[in-house]
Formats: structure tokens, C-alpha cells, sequence
């Protein structure tokens, strides 16, 4: 009578261990879609990607997020209008893009509203920034957190800028967004809106004359390499924000959305952390690399600062107590 080897009971033990372990392994109840129109490298990359670890880890692998880099999904405003049809679940946009849809946002973009970073992050975090994220119902989106974006400068490839008479006749691009080309507009410039990813062919060509933007984006696209002078005038600190498509909000659980805003406000802050980071070396890269930084005195922003005023009247007309409590934060 034929007996059971030593190696088939091993054998054995190793099948019903698989079994098991994949018995054991979580199914997602969801697994959902984010965009994000960056590099792998970039902050807000890297933040989408911490924020999907923390939702697996908090739900215990209940909802997986797949973060698509690079704008492979589509450019920032295809994407929200593929979120408000439920889409895509996901995606970090630029306020300047948010803008074009939900148009009380564009208070928090107005160029030269902030006196520093710390205003900024001081109104974002207030009842004031809550206030902003709940504007988005409605609108077939959900506001989850604020992120970093730094501040926008301008930068051209033929000469400097230190006043707006210096901008005359230059053609600037503009993200796609009607505020952005009114800012230039008032400025003396035209305004060319452009994707993001056709700025650096538009430089080289000369399409465009110049382009305004952070330090990172400036660097990690190498649009220095062909708009050598950056003017650091700080024209706008454009807060960019998380989003979630309502439809994909109303099908989770309070205690799933609930994990949702605090792992998104969770990746926020590494995010910013990883901004403040990549500022600092974005601009040692291209200072290194023999680009012309030009440093606004305050009497030459105020230059620019006037040239707004009929923005504010334009934009912000009934949400000027808005602007005012904003303003009076950063005193």
C-alpha cells in the first residue's frame, strides 16, 4: 500500500498555505481614478501619491487610488469636466482652472492679495478657506484640501522686466483662464492661453515672448534653458486644491469620506513640506545655471499693484467683504 511522500505532505501544506493567503486578501470595494497633470517628481505628484497610501492603509485596502501622472488623462480643465460627469474620481487643479467653472473661487487668486506665504496658508486654514471648499457643491465636485503652489512670476527670453511699461507689446502665456489674461492684459501684454506642455516649443520659437509660473515648473519643464530673466514680483500665489467628483463622494460611507478629508488634509502637509524643498533647489538649479533673477523692490511692485485695481473691480465686485476680511488677516 502506497503511502504519502515526505515532499507531497510539504507540497501540501505549501498549496493549502496559497489557498488560504489568498482567501485572506482584501478585495477593494473601490478602486478609484486620480489625475494629476505633473511629473512623477513633482510635489503635488507626490502628494497624490501619499494621499492614495494613507487611503489603502486607513481603509485597510477597502478603496485603492491609481494616481495617473503626467497628464495622461487629460489637461486640468478636461479633467474637472470629466469629474463633474463622474469620469474620474480625482484630480489636484490649479484654482486658476477651478476658476473657469466655479467663479467665487477666483477671490482667492487675485494677483498681489497675499503679502507672504504665511498670509496665504493663514486664510486657507481658516473658516474662510472652509468656507472656499464648500463653494464647490454644486458644481458636481467636492473640496477636500488645499495645496502648494508657491508664487508666480513672470519670466522672457529677450530682456528683463522691472516695470510694466517693460512688458509692452510682450506676448505672455497664460494658463487657460479669462482672470490670468485680464492680469496681463492690464499690464500692457498680451495674453496667449496655452497648455502648459507647449510653453517650452512656444519660448523656444518665439511664439511667445515670456511666461509666468512657480520656480519648480520653471525649472523642471527647463523653460529657463530658453526664458533666461526671471522677474520675482510675485504676482499671485494660486492655491491648488484636491478634488473628488460628487458622484464618487456620494457613493462612499460617512466613515469612508470621513478618512477621505483627513488623509487628503494628511497629504496636503507633506506636500507642502515637499514644495517649500523643491522651491529652494528649483532656484538654486537655475540660478546655477546662469539665469538672470531680478529682484522687485517694493516700490516697483506697487507699479504693478496699480495696474490691478480694475481687476478687483471686474472679478471680486460682490465679494469685496471677502477681500477685505483676506487682507485684514494678513495685518
Amino acid at each position: 500500500m502506497g503511502g504519502i511522500s515526505l515532499l507531497g505532505i510539504c507540497a501540501l501544506l505549501v498549496s493549502c498555505a496559497s489557498a488560504e493567503g489568498e482567501k485572506s486578501a482584501v478585495e477593494p470595494e473601490f478602486v478609484l481614478t486620480y489625475a494629476e497633470n505633473q511629473a512623477e517628481d513633482y510635489p503635488t505628484t507626490q502628494g497624490a501619491y501619499r494621499f492614495a497610501e494613507l487611503v489603502e492603509e486607513r481603509t485597510g485596502g477597502k478603496i485603492l487610488v491609481q494616481v495617473n501622472a503626467g497628464a495622461a488623462l487629460g489637461d486640468e480643465q478636461s479633467v474637472i469636466e470629466q469629474l463633474q460627469f463622474g469620469g474620474i474620481d480625482f484630480t489636484r487643479a490649479s484654482l486658476s482652472s477651478v476658476g473657469e467653472f466655479i467663479p467665487k473661487v477666483n477671490v482667492l487668486q487675485m494677483p498681489y492679495l497675499y503679502n507672504s506665504a504665511d498670509h496665504m496658508w493663514k486664510v486657507l486654514e481658516s473658516e474662510i478657506g472652509d468656507q472656499f471648499l464648500h463653494s464647490f457643491e454644486g458644481y458636481g465636485l467636492v473640496g477636500l484640501s488645499w495645496y502648494d503652489a508657491g508664487a508666480r512670476n513672470f519670466y522672457t527670453s529677450e530682456k528683463p522686466i522691472r516695470t510694466p511699461e517693460d512688458m509692452v507689446g510682450m506676448r505672455i502665456r497664460v494658463q487657460e483662464s479669462e482672470l490670468m489674461s485680464r492680469m496681463v492684459e492690464l499690464i500692457g501684454a498680451e495674453p496667449v492661453q496655452m497648455a502648459f506642455a507647449s510653453v517650452y516649443s512656444a519660448l523656444e520659437t518665439g511664439k511667445i515672448d515670456g511666461a509666468e509660473n512657480n520656480w519648480p515648473s520653471y525649472q523642471s519643464e527647463r523653460h529657463y534653458e530658453v526664458a533666461k530673466y526671471m522677474t520675482v514680483d510675485e504676482h499671485a500665489r494660486v492655491p491648488e486644491v484636491q478634488i473628488i467628483a460628487e458622484s464618487t463622494w456620494k457613493k462612499l460611507s460617512p466613515e469612508y469620506q470621513q478618512i477621505i478629508r483627513e488623509c487628503a488634509k494628511e497629504s496636503a502637509l507633506y506636500e507642502r513640506k515637499l514644495w517649500e524643498e523643491r522651491t529652494k533647489r528649483s532656484r538654486e538649479i537655475v540660478e546655477k545655471a546662469g539665469c538672470q533673477v531680478i529682484e522687485l523692490t517694493q516700490e516697483e511692485k506697487v507699479a504693478f499693484q496699480e495696474k490691478m485695481l480694475p481687476l478687483y473691480n471686474e472679478y471680486c465686485g460682490e465679494y469685496m467683504g471677502l477681500i477685505d476680511k483676506i487682507v485684514e488677516v494678513g495685518k
